[in-house]
């Protein structure tokens, strides 16, 4: 089959084990990035099987319609960059393994660390240390401060171990089903939404994007948290209201911001307001990207190219474009 593969920044996909899988295969790889219609419609007009990387691309009906030879689309993990009526019309196959039950542990590690720079201000004092000066600042310890973890899911629930080893106190929040599942693995549950953000020294989000979470964290919220609190984000940015992060920080309500997640990615040429603020730990959406999370992530999108080619499918969310 003739596969594309869009988006691998660090070229590093022809490097893994996984890529034996596809051995014998006509593998185009593009290492840059681009929005650009016209552009991907030439680069995928050949392209019988096409591989997303996440979410880093938007697959939409203009560029759909575009692609003749499109057979699959090939991934893992959620799918809202992709119109997948669109391709059903045109009866393309989306595979995607949701890889249920499986903790996503190397963004839970990445929010841990996170977690850790902004509230010792390591890259700040890092910075200091190179520039030729000494230290600057002083930081606040997790031991015996509270950990606000919103959404106690697969990621959530590792994170909320994490502060569990270091001493902290854990207050959970979320849908009923999240919290009573904390509950019962003996982590409390905070009274209210409003109670979560007045308590918490540090509030990680870890809620799934989806229309009905956009915006769910409020200027409102953000008000409430203390002057030396911090909030992570390491999942979606959609989930602060539009604004609200940049103008919270300037006001001093939390104190700090650790993210991995923007409104716009990629973002290039630092052009982004919370790049310059030097209360802000900021990191380019790393989260998944590790090397044992890149073997298991693309073993599973290559596994889902080589069934489709031997005429059985799996893990597929639009059934009915084989029916068709």
């Amino acid at each position: 089959m003739k596969i594309t593969i869009l988006d691998d920044y660090q070229n590093v996909v022809r490097t893994l084990d996984a890529f034996k899988k596809v051995q014998g295969h006509d593998v185009t790889i593009w290492n840059d990035h681009t929005k650009d219609v016209d552009v991907l419609a030439d680069r995928l007009k050949d392209t019988e099987a096409l591989v997303c990387i996440r979410e880093r691309t938007p697959i939409r009906k203009p560029l759909i319609d575009r692609l003749p030879k499109l057979k699959l689309i090939s991934q893992r993990s959620v799918y809202p960059h992709i119109d997948v009526d669109a391709l059903t019309a045109r009866r393309v196959v989306l595979s995607s393994d949701q890889h249920p039950g499986k903790p996503s542990r190397a963004t839970a590690e990445l929010t841990w660390g996170l977690v850790l720079a902004a509230m010792r201000r390591i890259p700040q004092e890092m910075a200091r240390l190179k520039a030729g000066q000494w230290q600057g600042s002083v930081g606040l310890a997790l031991r015996g401060r509270t950990l606000g973890v919103w959404s106690y899911g697969r990621i959530g629930s590792v994170v909320a171990g994490y502060g569990r080893a270091f001493g902290m106190n854990v207050l959970v929040w979320g849908r009923e089903e999240s919290t009573a599942k904390a509950r019962a693995e003996g982590f409390e549950v905070a009274s209210s939404k409003e109670a979560f953000f007045e308590q918490c020294d540090v509030v990680s989000l870890h809620i799934r994007m989806k229309p009905e979470t956009r915006g769910i964290v409020t200027a409102g919220d953000l008000a409430r948290m203390k002057p030396s609190a911090l909030i992570v984000n390491t999942s979606r940015a959609g989930l602060i209201a539009e604004g609200a992060l940049v103008e919270a920080l300037e006001k001093g309500r939390p104190g700090m911001a650790a993210v991995d997640v923007y409104e716009d990615e990629p973002v290039l040429g630092a052009k982004h307001p919370l790049l310059h603020m030097d209360n802000v730990v900021a990191t380019p959406h790393i989260g998944y990207v590790e090397r044992d999370d890149y073997e298991w992530q693309f073993s599973s999108i290559f596994d889902q190219i080589l069934a489709f080619e031997a005429g059985k499918p799996i893990n597929v969310v639009n059934a009915e474009a084989l029916k068709r």
